[in-house]
């Protein structure tokens, strides 16, 4: 009895650890054998052969056949976790170019000829071919040039009578443009010396010359340093009421001077402010007994102060208002007469820049001039003052230029407090082909003495023919007539000057 007892004790005990042994084992192979990214019902798939598709014409013509009956690896089953993300590396889905059938193709379009290529652009325009192309020094552009001349003038001297001697005459005159090519501040000047010689007088004989030189420096967008620079050579005529005896040859008058300023803008409004000196000196005459006439008493220095403001309403038309105020120093506190000379001035001004249309520009002012002297014999010197500048362009080959000024001299006549001067000058210049224009130009002048009943019209009309052979070379002819009309006994002359001259510019 108890030997069949431990028998089935131990038969049990047996059943049980193969039965343990058994579910350990079903486990372990559950959870290794499988990895976490691929799922139970994927893997546990038995592998297929694969089913050879043959290659008919009805299949390649359905990229889809191709793959409808291949095997696939994935169950049609659900996941039992549909919510959580299945990754399996190692399978492929299908894209859909698989799929996707192919184009009809259309037929019976006319092919599409090919585009025809852009059409070739003319050229620009060139603005003026004869125009000198420059030399350039840096960043600075110099347009040289020298015109040689010969003529004949019929009354050199601008004396009034029989006293008047024709003579033949040669010119040298030499100028220079300057223009700077700078991206910010600017450099602009021009530059001109001359010399006529006269062969029958040699006391007519005589330079000219004139310069200025304008630099702007940038110092912000708003602001602006204005400097310049002016220099003028002249001479004087024999008969001029200003010399005090007949003289021989014609005295120079040296007048040179700079200024300096600031114009800054406050959105449309501009203001400048500039402060000028200035200075004249003249020359002795000489008499024809050996004596000299001394014109010390002449020079002077002029020191200025303007404020000028504009305002530009649209980006053609900009109206300003200025003022200024001025004293004139001479050397000599008394003149030869006996006349205290030295004075200060107050000035008014309106005006505007203008530009109606691109054929029409210019600047116009008006003003009034109050000049008060050391010397109470003289009255004070006022008067209407204005400057106009006008170019207007009625056809692309035709250009009519007009300027007039108005302003106060001074003057040694004695008891004369200065001299009213006004000039209006025209000049019309027309292309009759590019490199061949004709100018005609007139002006006259009209000066009067305070105090005296001294008044002179000066006037003088004439044309200039420019024919341009190159860029470098040009041939330039011109006659002007010219005559006087005083007050003063024996002082009316006329005269007729022909020139011409070969002019080289670079």
């Amino acid at each position: 009895m108890s030997t069949r007892v431990t028998l089935l004790l131990t038969g049990v005990a047996a059943a049980s650890l193969v039965l343990a042994t058994t579910i350990v084992s079903a486990q372990q192979t559950r959870r290794t054998a499988l990895r976490p990214t691929v799922p139970a019902y994927v893997a546990q798939q038995p592998p297929r052969d694969p089913v050879a598709v043959p290659a008919t014409p009805d299949v390649l013509g359905d990229p889809a056949g191709l793959i409808r009956a291949q095997p696939s690896a994935i169950s049609n089953r659900a996941p039992p976790y549909a919510s959580r993300s299945v990754r399996g590396s190692g399978v492929r889905g299908v894209t859909q170019r698989q799929f996707r059938a192919p184009p009809p193709s259309v037929t019976g379009l006319p092919a599409v000829p090919p585009a025809p290529p852009p059409p070739r652009r003319a050229p620009a325009a060139q603005e003026d071919p004869y125009a000198p192309l420059g030399l350039r020094l840096g960043s600075v552009v110099l347009r040289p040039a020298l015109t040689n001349s010969v003529g004949y003038d019929t009354n050199p001297q601008r004396t009034a009578g029989s006293t008047r001697k024709g003579s033949p005459f040669s010119r040298h005159e030499g100028e220079v443009d300057i223009q700077s090519n700078w991206n910010v501040h600017e450099l602009t000047g021009r530059l001109r010396a001359g010399y006529s010689e006269f062969y029958r007088d040699r006391e007519a004989s005589r330079p000219d010359g004139e310069g200025n030189l304008q630099l702007r420096l940038d110092a912000s967008r708003d602001t602006r340093i204005l400097l310049e620079t002016r220099a003028r050579l002249d001479t004087q005529r024999p008969g001029s009421p200003d010399l005090t005896a007949a003289v021989v040859g014609r005295p120079l008058v040296y007048q040179y001077g700079a200024s300096a300023g600031v114009t800054h803008d406050i959105n449309r409004l501009q203001m400048t402010l500039r402060g000028s000196v200035d200075r004249s000196d003249y020359e002795d005459g000489k008499l024809s007994n050996g004596g000299i006439v001394s014109q010390r008493d002449r020079n002077q220095t002029q020191y200025g102060l303007r404020l000028r403001a504009a305002y530009e309403v649209t980006p053609g038309f900009k109206p300003f208002v200025q003022g200024e105020v001025d004293t004139r120093d001479f050397d000599q506190a008394i003149d030869s007469s006996g006349y205290r000379r030295s004075s200060n001035g107050l000035t008014g001004r309106v005006g505007s820049t203008f530009e109606i249309s691109r054929q029409l520009t210019g600047e116009v002012s008006v003003g009034y001039q109050d000049r008060k002297y050391d010397d109470a014999r003289l009255r004070n010197l006022r008067g209407l003052i204005g400057d106009a500048a006008i170019l207007w362009s009625p056809t692309p080959l035709t250009t009519v230029t007009l300027r007039g000024t108005s302003e106060l001299g001074d003057t040694t006549v004695a008891g004369s407090s200065g001299t009213t001067a006004r000039r209006v000058s025209l000049e019309v210049a027309h292309a009759l082909r590019r490199n061949l224009t004709v100018t005609a130009f007139g002006s006259f002048n009209r000066t009067e003495y305070e105090g005296q009943e001294l008044r002179e019209d000066s006037s003088s009309i004439g044309a200039r023919l420019d024919y341009k052979l190159t860029r470098t070379f040009s041939v330039r002819a011109s006659f002007t007539h010219e005559r006087l009309n005083s007050s003063a006994q024996g002082s009316d002359y006329t005269a007729n000057v022909a020139q011409v001259g070969l002019r080289l510019q670079f």
